[in-house]
């Protein structure tokens, strides 16, 4: 089959054209932005990409064509593909049928989390022997790409019969108002927190609530959903319906951790201790994402502690607290925090790690859609109490709100910036030996993390 898919260059949909180039399907695709790094790493798989949506592409005659979410109508080459009946399907009904169809689907779910959670499961059933195939919207940096169809054992490729996929509750298409995660069919689900997010899609928090309850209604009688016992929002979810085993994770829940004084844990189900996680990660969000990965492991046959040893070796996930070098005694890392609860987490966590003697200089900018909107900006000054100095960039006055102001409550240790350029400089002038520089941003923040290297190396 040849598929041409309209948005590939985003991480789902990019994942999705390596899924189906390594299933033997003929992949083409087109973006708005066809650039490096997703550009070359597609390139390389000998697909080939079209710069834009001119209505001309048709002419490559393919049996179907794959819509992302970020395709709206009103685009050229959509508007072709109606006007001439020509087929299509959204991406996440795609994978559905043509890759998760006879798997054994573990998805992973919640506003929090996700990634790395689905790389901690992939990681562990990779241990295991499983050699799962996986669709992750990251890097885990333990296998180097971001999907597979399946992997190897013993030098050989298998077809394995195990998948992972990050289940994502933003809209599936233009056509397809649903979430995402309600195309995969999971036998294992994890829902690890749910909190209101994607302004920009859902009117309040009930909304997405109906939403995670699409996903429990899709998961079978033998299947389990992994979940946060400590949410109240799952709570809520659960009491619509349940029709399959549940298992809880947290304070007064099946599953149970007990943090030692060095970030390892020990890991209890059902009142006993049945592990011990000793790893290089710290954060109590990244123990509880292991709990949930190590009772979603347990259900297709991982012994608890052989996924806790497993988590030895996890190496997690680029653009999650990754170092981006170091300059001067002055560090900078790369993270995707981009709402105020992951960035409290971000920060809290790096605190922990650190401790008081050293300071932290948090940059952010809150290009996700329900921070532009403003949804979350009061909420913004709180979740950077852990750092010393704090410097935000972006310009949202089109959309009735000023980052200065909403950052105004935490005084002169935090300012903003439009200039890319000015905010380097400030953050380059204001830092000293001994610093840890934290970038956090879902974009690319028009490469500020090579920029601060490089002036602090002036």
């Amino acid at each position: 089959m040849h598929i041409h898919i309209l948005g590939i260059c985003g991480t789902f949909m990019g994942g999705l054209a390596v899924l189906a180039k390594e299933a033997g399907h003929k992949v083409t695709g087109c973006d708005s932005n066809v650039y490096p790094p997703m550009s070359t790493q597609l390139e390389s798989q000998g697909i080939e990409l079209i710069q834009g949506f001119d209505p001309e592409q048709t002419k490559l005659n393919p049996d179907l064509y794959v819509i992302g979410n970020v395709v709206s109508r009103g685009n050229p080459l959509v508007e072709e593909i109606l006007n001439r009946s020509l087929p299509y399907v959204s991406g996440p009904q795609w994978i559905g049928e043509h890759i998760l169809r006879n798997r054994w689907v573990l998805a992973v779910a919640g506003t929090h989390g996700k990634t790395t959670t689905s790389a901690m499961l992939a990681w562990i059933l990779e241990d295991a022997g499983y050699a799962p195939g996986f669709l992750i919207g990251g890097v885990p940096m333990n296998f180097g790409i971001s999907a597979r169809l399946s992997g190897m054992i013993d030098g050989k490729s298998v077809d394995s019969d195990f998948f992972i996929i990050e289940a994502d509750e933003y809209d599936t298409a233009f056509f397809d108002k649903r979430s995402k995660f309600v195309h995969y069919h999971a036998k294992t689900a994890i829902m690890n927190n749910l909190e209101y997010d994607h302004a920009d899609i859902f009117p309040d928090l009930h909304a997405i609530e109906t939403q995670f309850h699409h996903l429990v209604r899709t998961v079978p009688g033998i299947g389990r959903l992994v979940f946060n016992g400590d949410e109240a929002s799952l709570q809520r979810v659960l009491a619509r319906g349940c029709w399959s085993e549940k298992e809880s994770f947290g304070q007064d829940a099946d599953w149970q951790l007990q943090e030692q004084v060095d970030g390892n844990f020990d890991v209890f189900f059902n009142g006993k201790q049945e592990g011990h996680v000793a790893w290089a990660l710290t954060g109590k969000h990244n123990r509880s994402n292991a709990l949930a990965a190590i009772a979603a492991a347990r259900h297709v046959g991982v012994p608890i502690a052989q996924a806790c040893a497993a988590l030895a070796t996890f190496e997690s996930v680029k653009r999650r607290m990754e170092v981006r070098g170091v300059v001067n005694n002055i560090t900078v890392y790369d993270d995707f925090a981009h709402h105020p609860t992951a960035i409290a987490t971000t920060v809290g966590g790096l605190r922990q790690k650190i401790g008081s003697s050293a300071r932290i200089l948090a940059v952010l900018e809150p290009r996700s859609n329900t921070m532009k909107l403003g949804a979350m900006k009061d909420a913004l000054p709180g979740s950077l109490k852990d750092a010393d100095l704090v410097f935000g960039f972006g310009s949202h006055a089109a959309l009735g709100w000023s980052l200065g102001d909403a950052l105004a409550p935490l005084g002169k240790m935090a300012s903003a910036y439009e200039d890319i350029d000015a905010l380097v400089a400030a953050v380059a002038a204001s830092a000293r030996p001994g610093d840890q520089i934290v970038v956090m941003s879902n974009g690319g923040f028009g490469g500020v993390h090579q920029k601060l290297l490089e002036a602090l190396g002036r």
